[in-house]
């Protein structure tokens, strides 16, 4: 496999039986990917399923501050998804709880951004509350989705080094 083509696939692990991890690499320095990870300014543009328009984008960034960000369907239906900031430390690490509308229990949401040569890798750890709740998130196809969200932010970034 080349360099080009591993810094843009997404891999999907599962360390332990309650836990995902995503790990992707982008060409782009590791500031501007905490600020497109955490500006509502940029979230937009990338983050969600493409076939749907993020209509709500709230971000309190400070440890205890809220997030909130909602999506809407051609058909109408809405997705909503929040949590609470537990950890700041830009540009290098995020740590927040997530709960999707209508789940059960919240996850734990640990993002780490190295860089190395202006790529920047980033960790994304999903901690759920059980082995079923992390298997039902696996079983929703959420990596298409994750994979999907990680193309548009790839797009997104290349264009704001461009702009």
């Amino acid at each position: 496999m080349t360099a080009m083509s591993h810094s843009h696939r997404t891999e999907f692990t599962t360390p332990s039986d309650r836990e995902i991890c995503m790990t992707r690499t982008f060409d782009a320095p590791r500031e501007l990917v905490f600020d497109a990870w955490t500006s509502c300014a940029h979230l937009p543009h990338w983050m969600g399923p493409e076939v749907m328009q993020m209509i709500a984008c709230e971000i309190d960034l400070r440890v205890g501050g809220a997030w909130r960000f909602v999506w809407r369907g051609p058909d109408g239906f809405e997705l909503g998804l929040g949590g609470v900031y537990q950890e700041i430390v830009p540009p290098e690490r995020l740590v927040s709880t997530e709960v999707m509308d209508g789940s059960p229990g919240e996850s734990l949401s640990t993002l780490v951004l190295t860089e190395n040569n202006g790529k920047t890798t980033i960790t994304n750890t999903a901690l759920y509350p059980s082995k079923e709740a992390r298997d039902a998130m696996l079983a929703s196809g959420m990596e298409g989705g994750v994979t999907e969200g990680f193309e548009r932010l790839d797009a997104h970034l290349r264009q704001q080094r461009e702009g």
